[in-house]
């Protein structure tokens, strides 16, 4: 076999053309899902036309953009705890079972971090916690329902403390949903006492079954910290520290602090029942400012009269010139009210809301119609003179049932047809159209015995008298058919929409004021017939159009000017009642509440209230009840309807 010879063939280039990547997009069964008319379906297309012509570049520079507003949202945000005498991290310690102590937990949680401190905790406690840069203010808080509420609705975070061996019970529950009702920032929970559990296997059981029974409400908790473990308490302060508060939305609308000192006049008189007080705290939230008013606890609502800067003297060695500015720094005016002020007044003055009902215009005057209004129909009314209809033109041998299916006006054909054409009427029928006598009282047709009507015999028998009797007679009578129905309560119960007048009593006159509506949700309200009967500081109320303007506006308004927050100031306030001096407990806290613009005038608001299911018996109207909304408490006699948005309310 000859040997074979290779061919030449010339070296191959440095460029080398790489064989393109076959797709799926290539193949012949693409082409013929196409053909039948299928769609193709990509993962993660971008739907909107922006995003579409969007490049890779664009889309990071994007995202990039997003990163840093929230950066600077959340540094923004925390910017008020920063530095030395920045505002204290609000801390309340509140105890859900009757063996939890919150003294003794403030204390675990405060040697924790600082390992020599023992400080007494009889009330709000504010402490410097160097390790993480941070100011911190413990609240104990007492297992009662208003010093709850009071003291958690100012903290930043919340500490729930709870027993390994006593349940929560319906006090502590009642605890945990009015304050989530309220509105709750940070919720931490911990376990006291838990060494006491032995054998010490069992105690990883007794946390899960805590951390279940919290997740119940507060599902975002991942863990039940331990009070008794150093490392544990540790990781809480570090978490306190660290954590930026998400805060109540009502709550951050406003200017809004806690009062960490309250100063009354040294001089006194005697004969005022009022004076000035000097509230000093870290301003919070949005901007403080003079003009609006200050909602303190539940004290009530003052005007503010000056605010001043009440910074913290700093530590460091100055000269004594040095600390005499400074010195005159902390105590200058920051803000003073102008002629915008806000009074007192909750109603709209009395000489403006007054409108004389004789200088309405036509439509809006009241109706002087008298009767019952039912859907814009007059029954009763004086234009009905309670006349019977005339009597009408019958045939003889028709009774009174019959009767009612015959018209007025047909009767001449019926009668013609049916009668004798030679026998006369009966005299003593009167067929005048303006008879005044009633049928009753007329006397009955002449029917002979043996003279025929019509071709057969009437199978109705003859019309009985009316028979009037005396009104003895008549009291007996009814008297008898009351005592022989059922009880009135059970009467009530079948006909609860039905009343019974006495026989003396005139309808129009008992029911003139009662308006009847077929649907209180669709029928329209006619209201300018009550404006007699309404209340006389009805028309001072506020009254607001659009609601969402105008909340809108008042929110926005709060945002621009006023004392900044995180700043200490002294809040100079007027007219506050002297007696309020001997009921105040600095051991307990108290915070105050800028007021938005018109929030503080009387008006009529619709709000939905739902019992909870552990309620045995429905809510009756005008019961009295103790509501909160926002900073404030009322009580209330509410009037309960069906739940939602109408036209009439």
């Amino acid at each position: 076999m000859a040997p074979q010879t290779e061919s030449h063939h010339h070296r191959s280039t440095t460029k080398i053309l790489q064989k393109p990547f076959k797709s799926r997009h290539a193949t012949k069964s693409y082409i013929k899902e196409l053909t039948k008319g299928k769609t193709e379906r990509v993962t993660g297309s971008r739907k909107t036309p922006h995003q579409q012509v969007m490049s890779k570049i664009d889309r990071r520079n994007q995202a990039k953009q997003i990163r840093q507003i929230k950066h600077k949202e959340n540094v923004k945000s925390t910017s008020v705890f920063a530095g030395h005498d920045g505002a204290p991290r609000v801390i309340a310690v509140l105890p859900l079972c009757e063996d939890c102590d919150a003294a003794a937990a403030i204390q675990k949680l405060n040697q924790s971090v600082i390992p020599d401190s023992d400080l007494p905790v009889d009330g709000p406690l504010r402490v410097r916690v160097e390790r993480f840069g941070q100011n911190v203010l413990y609240v104990p808080v007492k297992r009662d329902l208003v010093a709850a509420m009071n003291a958690c609705r100012v903290a930043d975070f919340i500490v729930f403390l709870l027993s390994p061996d006593q349940e929560v019970g319906e006090d502590g529950e009642q605890l945990i949903r009015a304050i989530e009702s309220q509105g709750v920032s940070n919720v931490l929970t911990m376990v006291q006492y838990l060494d006491s559990i032995q054998p010490p296997k069992k105690q990883p059981q007794v946390v899960a079954s805590l951390k279940s029974y919290i997740n119940h409400f507060f599902p975002n908790q991942d863990k039940v910290h331990s009070v008794d473990s150093d490392r544990e308490c540790a990781n809480v302060i570090r978490s306190l520290s660290t954590t930026t508060p998400k805060g109540v939305v009502w709550r951050e609308d406003r200017s809004w602090m806690l009062v960490e000192d309250v100063q009354w006049p040294e001089s006194q008189d005697e004969s005022s029942a009022h004076g000035g007080a000097i509230l000093t705290g870290v301003v919070r939230g949005k901007g403080l400012k003079a003009d609006r008013l200050l909602q303190v606890g539940d004290w009530g609502h003052f005007q503010i009269e000056k605010i001043t800067d009440a910074s913290l003297p700093t530590s460091r060695k100055r000269k004594a010139d040095e600390m005499t500015v400074d010195e005159g720094e902390r105590r200058k005016v920051l803000e003073t009210p102008d002629e915008d002020q806000d009074d007192l007044d909750e109603l709209a003055p009395y000489d403006e809301a007054m409108v004389d009902l004789d200088d309405l215009p036509g439509p809006e005057a009241p109706s002087e119609r008298k009767g019952v209004l039912l859907d814009d129909h007059h029954y009763f009314s004086d234009e009905d003179q309670g006349m019977p209809p005339p009597p009408k033109k019958l045939p003889k041998g028709t009774s009174n049932y019959q009767s009612a299916w015959f018209l007025g006006d047909d009767m001449s054909d019926v009668c013609s047809s049916d009668s004798e054409p030679d026998e006369p009427m009966d005299s003593n029928i009167d067929v005048s159209m303006s008879a005044a006598s009633l049928p009753q009282d007329e006397p009955l047709p002449t029917v002979h015995q043996g003279e025929a009507t019509e071709t057969t015999p009437s199978e109705y028998p003859q019309s009985e008298a009316f028979l009037n009797p005396s009104p003895t007679d008549e009291a007996q009578e009814l008297a008898a058919y009351r005592s022989s129905r059922k009880t009135s309560a059970e009467e009530d119960l079948e006909f609860p929409d039905e009343i019974e007048l006495h026989p003396n009593v005139l309808a129009r006159e008992r029911l003139s004021r009662y308006r009847g509506l077929r649907s209180l949700k669709t029928s329209p309200w006619d209201t300018t017939e009550d404006k007699p009967h309404q209340p006389q500081d009805y028309d001072r109320l506020l009254r607001i159009p659009d609601y969402k303007s105008a909340r809108k506006t008042a929110v926005r308004e709060a945002l621009v000017g006023g004392v900044p927050a995180g700043k200490r100031v002294s809040i100079r306030l007027r007219n506050v009642p002297l007696s309020l001096q001997k009921s105040h407990n600095p051991c307990e806290p108290l915070s105050a509440f800028s007021f938005l613009r018109h929030e503080h005038k009387r008006t009529v608001i619709n709000t939905t209230i739902t019992l909870p299911s552990s309620a045995s018996e429905p809510l009756a109207s005008k019961s009295s009840l103790l509501i909160q909304i926002g900073s404030r408490r009322f009580l209330i006699n509410p009037l309960f309807s069906q739940s939602g948005n109408t036209p009439n309310d």
